[in-house]
């Protein structure tokens, strides 16, 4: 049998050069045509459509560059990003403190924060900005003791946009900030009540760090909605971009090619707040290996224990 296995062994034909240096099969990608072809006439109708627009003879093109750096439209641009700025902040804090009621035990925290949410969710913004504008119907002044003020004094045009903005947004983020929480295990408070956390200091200093990743990419789109949405102001004259933009054009009738400027001027803005929300965005995506904050104290604390057993 060894002989046999030897024997074939040696007649068997040895691997010709050409053989060995073979080359390998070559992979062929796919050829989507139906793809291809509906690339195609999508590209001719976009550019059709472009060309029609700008073969307008109803529009006073060079017009646009002269109001896009407009003192008016820049002073605008710089009230549309305080509003965008501000209502932002508030309603984060605002939403962080709602979440918190509505995952409260107790019934009272948790409907009032559930009915706020229902309110202002419910309500149109565009109302909203309406009423705080008009309150001073329901309540003409403000005041304590033999002091007052009248609610007009207190409440302006910008006062009234920024509280209907940052309101209405606080009911969104206490959703978003909510299932944030949510999605942080239950472990991780629970071993922090472990080593002496107190609820405060579990919430700010172990569950909200967590929560940060899966909070930041919504509040990211809720920053550059607000960017657009602030123009909403203009119906109570708060000055921002589209309120300059529509004082322009009510003097020199120059309707499109101002709200031109400021399209192309909310366009800017809000690519910048893209590209800053993925910076963002990699930079939490970075310490996502890491174990979380109460695992290394746990394994800090143990490797403690046993230097000292």
């Amino acid at each position: 049998m060894i002989a046999d296995t030897a024997t074939s062994a040696h007649s068997a034909p040895p691997a010709s050069p050409a053989s060995a240096h073979a080359p390998a099969p070559r992979v062929v990608p796919a050829r989507y045509w139906g793809q291809w072809i509906a690339a195609v006439v999508l590209l001719v109708f976009v550019l059709g459509f472009v060309g029609l627009i700008a073969s307008s003879k109803n529009v006073q093109w060079s017009a646009i560059p002269r109001y896009l750096f407009d003192p008016t439209i820049l002073d605008g641009i710089r009230l549309t990003l305080v509003f965008t700025v501000l209502s932002m902040l508030i309603s984060t804090v605002a939403g962080v403190v709602l979440a918190t009621l509505r995952m409260a035990h107790n019934p009272v925290l948790s409907g009032f924060s559930h009915l706020y949410i229902w309110f202002f969710r419910g309500t149109p913004l565009l109302v909203q900005i309406i009423f705080w504008f008009n309150i001073q119907l329901f309540i003409p002044s403000l005041g304590i003791g033999s002091f007052h003020v009248e609610t007009n004094t207190l409440i302006s045009a910008f006062t009234a946009a920024l509280l209907a903005l940052s309101l209405n947004e606080a009911a969104y983020m206490a959703e978003i900030v909510r299932g944030g929480l949510l999605a942080v295990d239950k472990g991780q408070a629970e071993a922090a009540t472990a080593l002496g956390y107190t609820p405060f200091q579990t919430l700010t200093r172990i569950v909200l760090p967590q929560a940060l990743r899966v909070i930041v990419p919504p509040v990211g789109n809720q920053t550059i909605s607000m960017l657009k949405t602030t123009s909403l102001v203009s119906v109570v004259a708060a000055q921002d971009l589209l309120t300059r933009v529509q004082n322009i054009y009510a003097t020199n009738f120059l309707i499109i090619e101002l709200l031109l400027v400021a399209s192309i001027w909310y366009l800017v803005m809000t690519t910048v707040a893209s590209l800053l929300q993925s910076w963002l965005e990699r930079r939490l995506g970075q310490s996502v290996s890491e174990p979380p904050l109460v695992m290394r104290l746990m394994r800090n604390l143990m490797s403690a224990v046993g230097s000292k057993g």
